[in-house]
């Protein structure tokens, strides 16, 4: 079989062909999941080749896999990298990618605003390994004064989680070229579909591939694309620690690729209704979605995204006990953590993705107690709605 040429496509086109190869005739229209665990050589001379570095063919499947490889392939077509890295969780890349760029003795400049994982491993992990890291908000405010001798990375997150505040993208890779630092960015709230970092000037996107690119709520996974440098260098990372996805997952991975623009722009629609609904109810003290002209930065979000996600946050006039009241009632909504599934989903960002975080912490990060983050999904916006009405009764 050989595989697909590089093509002028469409995100619509790539996601689908994107990785895929060309079957003959009775060949299978989807690809095989390779469960093997090892792959065998021909000789030992071959054997010898591969680990003086001169082939680069399957061993086992920590080192690759012709399932994972379609995955990566299909993710790099579509973030528009030269390559891609599929991994065992979104936390996996994230630590994956910042270990390629950062040894014992650099410093990193991240955003505060981050999910509640990447930044307990920033807080907790990181200082371990002899890696300091200098948070700055979410406007970049004062990062250039925190670069030193020993700064070697940027990191980012846009739109940010829970609360959806942005990043400027171009202002960032600015930031980075200048100081020469490697550039890395959370891509998992807007996805390849509504943003794409790379060609705006970023070394690296990390994704959790469990959200919109699986898309069904049914995998674990991560993801790192960029250039082939970088993503040599997350791979390794991989290989010594062991993070490497499964090839079922994988296979899901690339299932669920082939849908995500279907998904993510019916997405988008509904949760424009859904935030513009819940802006207007008296209990409601605040949303949080970039789609709405009273988000601080719905210019940016107009300038740099392609679409305004299917992720939402609001904070209720009532704090943690109205929050609470609102989760117990729902019934189309699910109570559950996660996101960019087909299911639409609320969860309170203290108890889940930023619990353990100090007040001040949890302020910084902009994360209220009656703060609530929803998840949209594809049912009916009129059902949603519905649902909201009865259950901020």
């Amino acid at each position: 079989m050989k595989p697909t040429k590089k093509q002028n496509w469409t995100d619509a086109t790539r996601a689908i062909h994107g990785g895929e190869s060309k079957p003959g005739v009775s060949g299978p229209v989807a690809g095989p999941i390779v469960r093997s665990s090892t792959f065998t050589f021909s000789d030992t001379a071959e054997m010898k080749r591969w680990a003086e570095g001169r082939s680069s063919t399957y061993i086992y499947t920590r080192y690759g896999n012709p399932t994972l490889a379609s995955a990566e392939a299909k993710l790099a077509a579509l973030e528009h990298g030269e390559a891609a890295l599929v991994t065992a969780s979104g936390m996996a890349a994230i630590s994956s990618a910042l270990l390629a760029a950062l040894e014992t003795g650099d410093e990193l400049i991240a955003t505060r605003q981050l999910y509640g994982g990447t930044y307990r491993l920033m807080r907790d992990i990181l200082p371990r390994l002899g890696i300091k890291v200098h948070f700055v908000e979410s406007d970049l405010a004062g990062a250039e004064q925190l670069i030193g001798p020993k700064t070697k990375a940027l990191y980012v997150e846009t739109p940010t989680n829970p609360t959806l505040q942005l990043v400027d993208i171009e202002q960032a890779v600015r930031l980075a070229r200048r100081h020469r630092l490697a550039s890395i960015i959370d891509n998992t709230f807007a996805s390849p579909i509504l943003q794409k970092p790379l060609e705006m000037g970023f070394d690296m996107t990390v994704h959790s591939v469990t959200k919109a690119l699986g898309g069904h709520s049914d995998l674990i996974g991560g993801a790192v694309v960029g250039s082939e440098k970088w993503v040599s260098r997350a791979r390794t990372m991989v290989i010594y620690l062991g993070g490497c996805m499964d090839p079922e997952a994988a296979y899901l991975l690339s299932r669920g690729i082939k849908t995500v623009g279907l998904r993510v722009g019916r997405q988008c629609g509904t949760a424009l209704e859904v935030a513009r609904y819940l802006e207007r109810h008296p209990k409601v003290a605040r949303v949080h979605y970039p789609g709405l002209p009273s988000h601080p930065q719905h210019r940016l979000a107009r300038r740099q995204m392609r679409g305004f996600g299917s992720m939402l946050a609001f904070d209720m006039k009532g704090g943690l006990a109205a929050a609470r009241r609102f989760c117990d009632r729902v019934q189309v909504f699910l109570l559950a953590a996660s996101l960019g599934g087909v299911e639409s989903l609320v969860v309170l960002p203290i108890y889940t993705s930023h619990y353990k975080m100090s007040q001040a912490e949890l302020r910084a990060a902009g994360v209220a107690p009656g703060t609530v983050r929803v998840s949209i999904g594809l049912e009916d916006a009129r059902d949603l709605i519905a649902d909201l009405k009865q259950a901020l009764a």
